[in-house]
């Protein structure tokens, strides 16, 4: 496997480490040895096929998946021994964001943020949904009506709102328009360029390609490969890549 290190202060842990993890629902074994390492102020991009182990991998993270065997942590803390702890450092965006419809986008990052224990004033929340690219106009209305850009904006306000170090994406531009989804990589170098770290897991080749500082591939329940952007222009070769993910080139 081919794997990049990138520099860390050795001082701080990662935003998120599995190490040898094997897990699984009931005697399905679905991780089998998966070491994956996300740095601190990182966009870490996941790809594999149906059935590699992605969406696993979130749940391992957001401890819905205890691992038979092998280390998980968020920002140092154990999510076994403590998975109060290393929830606290999350925020989850799924591929379909759950809000109350019959609330307005403010009311909804609101009262999220009050379940959290975290309240906020309104003219903060306002901020936080300018600052994730929603219009002022829509701060009042139900959601209801919102596309899913929209949605995903109101998400990304709460997480700017919680100012949580770690954030967690599943198939987040499944669905989404060419300009949703540059409007979307834009929030997410924003919210990297405020020091958290992203892993977010796709089919989204071209979309991973243009906002990932790494991209790993997932296959079997195992780390198969990752690969940097490069300082050039153009970041990732996506022949290459698109080679890699269809399987038509050796990951070794």
């Amino acid at each position: 496997m081919t794997r990049i290190t990138p520099t860390r202060d050795p001082a701080l842990p990662p935003a998120l480490e599995a190490s040898s993890v094997v897990a699984g629902f009931g005697s399905r074994t679905i991780l089998n040895g998966l070491d994956l390492i996300v740095e601190r102020g990182e966009i870490y991009a996941l790809l594999g096929g149906n059935g590699a182990g992605k969406t696993t991998t979130l749940s391992l993270f957001l401890g819905f998946v205890e691992p038979a065997s092998g280390r998980v942590r968020v920002n140092g803390s154990d999510c076994v021994a403590d998975p109060a702890a290393a929830r606290r450092q999350l925020a989850y965006i799924p591929e379909n964001v759950a809000l109350y419809e019959h609330l307005s986008a403010r009311e909804n990052v609101a009262y999220l943020l009050d379940l959290a224990g975290q309240p906020q004033a309104e003219q903060g929340i306002d901020d936080a949904l300018a600052m994730a690219g929603l219009d002022r106009a829509a701060h009042g209305q139900r959601v209801s009506g919102f596309s899913k850009g929209m949605r995903q904006k109101v998400s990304i306000a709460l997480a700017l709102a919680r100012r949580v170090p770690v954030l967690l994406l599943d198939e987040p531009t499944s669905g989404l328009d060419p300009h949703a989804t540059t409007e979307f990589s834009r929030l997410l170098r924003l919210l990297r360029a405020q020091g958290v770290s992203i892993l977010m897991v796709t089919h989204d080749l071209l979309g991973a390609a243009d906002v990932a500082d790494r991209i790993g591939f997932i296959g079997g329940g195992k780390l198969l490969a990752e690969v940097a952007a490069s300082a050039s222009a153009e970041r990732f070769d996506v022949r290459a890549l698109h080679r890699r993910y269809a399987g038509q080139e050796s990951t070794t």
